[in-house]
Parts: C-alpha cells; structure tokens; sequence
C-alpha cells in the first residue's frame, strides 16, 4: 500500500529513496515535507520518494481512479488509519473491482489515551492546521508532475478522488487555502474528481464563497459532504471549541449552513446519513463510512462509487437521504 505522511522520521527528516523508514506515534511534531512511502507490512515502511509514488499511481490499471483518505482526529496508523484503509479498499473491490484504489495520506495525530481527550482534541488540531503546509506542497508536486505528464505522449489521465473523515476535513481545508493563496495567486485548478468530506470537523459555513473552504468547490467536479444530526463526536467538537470561543455548529453535524446559491457553488451535495449512521461502526455514529459489525457495507460507500464512476452525484438532487439498507 503507498502512503504520504508528514510525520517526523525516526530516521533523520531527509528524504532519502529506497531507505526503511519509521514513525515514533508519541512524535507529533510535524513536519513541513511529506515522505512519500511504501508500506510492506505491519511497522514496515519503505521511502520510495515522489517520482516514484505519482509514476505506481501512473501505472495501475487503465480504468482505475485513486481515492486520497485522509484520515481524522486521534487514529494511529498500525490501529487505525491502515485498517481503515483496508477496509475501505474491500469495500469497494467487493461492489467493484479495480475501479478504485485507495492511498492514504497521514498526518500527525497525537496518540495520548481517550481520557485526555480535550488535550488530544486540541493538539490535533493545532497539527492539522500545521499541516496545511506540507500537504500544500504535495499538492504543488503532483500539479507539477501533472504538468510535465501533459507534454508526454502518454500523459497521466488518472482521476484522482479525496475522502476527508472529521478532523482531516480540517487538513484538506487547511492545504488547499495554502495553496491557492501562496502559490496559486489565488486560482484553484479542478484536481479532483470528486471530495468527499464525512463527518467533517469544520464550521458548517467553511465551503462558502467568503469562507477559508471556499476554494474545496473549485477543486472538483462535485463536493459530497455526509453528515448526521446524531452523530456524537460532534457536539463534543463543538464545546471543544468554545476554548476559542467558536460556537459555531459542525459540517458534519448539519451539512452546509445553507445551499443558496449565493453562497455556496452548485457543485456542493448534502447527503443526510441519520437513518442509519448510529447503528453502524462506533456508538458515536462517526464512522458510518465503514462496515457495521456484521461485515456489511455502508450506503456511504455504495453512493460514493456512482460518483467515482459515473462523474455525477446520484440522485442528482443536492439534498437527499441515504437510507440504511434492510
């Protein structure tokens, strides 16, 4: 499985191709580069470098689109972030095969236990927001790759997707601005096919027009933001926040604050995932993107896979209820 993180090396912190390189989880300071990385099993990484990690993504089969999972608040890789991913990976091979093909991209998460949880909350938040920077530059590196890939006479044509979970909606906000308002001089090419954002920990304003989100829209053909009234990690986001006096109500909670169209672009989806999304994964009705305990699938995954596939959010509405399956 290839991966891209920004967490500090045990190994010194210059890249360095083909070298075994490892992660100490109570290292949460982050880095301002990413690695680009192999991982061949368990605890075993390898740095393969970014040439070589966009030309693997160049090299999969014809029809095949790559999703980017950014994963969110307080998962470590070898517990969390890998299993996810793998299971992510069944999910859509089992609905259908060789479409898609998952990469994670990590980012430095504290591994404190839960009864800390204000001072984890909070330092990962600081480190997402940290962390803006470096996925920046990934950003920048593929959008050049992707440029020199353009003069060949066969170029790279992979649609690449994002699913952002919780607080790596926060990432990917945080990454994008950068970006555009750094390097970009303030435009935002459309990367992606689609960005999913789940159960996003941001502001339920952030994807409109005046807001730091505003330049998610520009990035893709569609913005599908799943959300549940009743999911709980996000009232305890919320009084987390109050520290910063932010009271503002969750995206992942609500969905977009409002869907005007002078507001927020026509691309943006809500797709209300209350039927079913405490009856599946954790009892906090947060990781309703996974199977449930009985092995099945997530209508969050089964809609997510007409998007990839077809191009287009199905139904088309841009509000509508996803139902949990009998």
């Amino acid at each position: 499985m290839l991966f891209a993180t920004n967490r500090t090396p045990k190994q010194s912190d210059k890249t360095k191709k083909g070298r075994k390189i490892s992660f100490s989880m109570q290292n949460t300071s982050v880095q301002q580069d990413m690695y680009f990385c192999r991982r061949n099993g368990v605890d075993d990484y390898t740095e393969i470098g970014s040439k070589a990690f966009f030309q693997e993504l160049k090299d999969l089969s014809n029809n095949t689109q790559v999703l980017f999972y950014i994963h969110g608040f307080n998962n470590i890789g070898e517990s969390d972030i890998f299993p996810n991913a793998e299971v992510l990976q069944s999910m859509f091979d089992e609905l259908k095969p060789g479409l898609i093909h998952v990469v994670p991209l990590i980012w430095p998460c504290d591994d404190d236990s839960v009864v800390a949880f204000m001072d984890d909350y909070w330092d990962d938040q600081r480190a997402s927001r940290a962390s803006g920077d470096a996925f920046s530059r990934m950003f920048g590196m593929f959008d050049n790759w992707r440029k020199e890939e353009a003069k060949k006479v066969d170029p790279c044509t992979r649609r690449m997707n994002v699913l952002a979970h919780s607080m790596g909606n926060r990432v990917l906000r945080n990454a994008i601005s950068n970006w555009v308002t750094y390097d970009m001089a303030g435009n935002m090419p459309q990367l992606f096919r689609n960005v999913f954002m789940v159960a996003a920990d941001v502001v339920n304003h952030t994807l409109e027009y005046k807001e730091k989100g505003r330049y998610i829209p520009d990035s893709a053909r569609n913005v599908v933001v799943y959300y549940a009234n009743d999911d709980l990690a996000m009232p305890a986001s919320k009084l987390a926040n109050l520290k910063n006096m932010t009271v503002s109500r969750r995206l992942g909670m609500t969905g977009p604050e409002s869907m005007l169209e002078g507001r927020l672009a026509r691309n943006v989806y809500e797709v209300d995932c209350d039927n079913f999304n405490n009856s599946w994964g954790d009892k906090k009705g947060h990781t309703y993107f996974l199977r449930n305990k009985n092995g099945t699938i997530s209508p969050v995954i089964h809609h997510m896979i007409a998007a990839i596939d077809g191009g287009r959010v199905q139904p088309a509405d841009r509000h509508h209820v996803l139902i949990k399956p009998e």
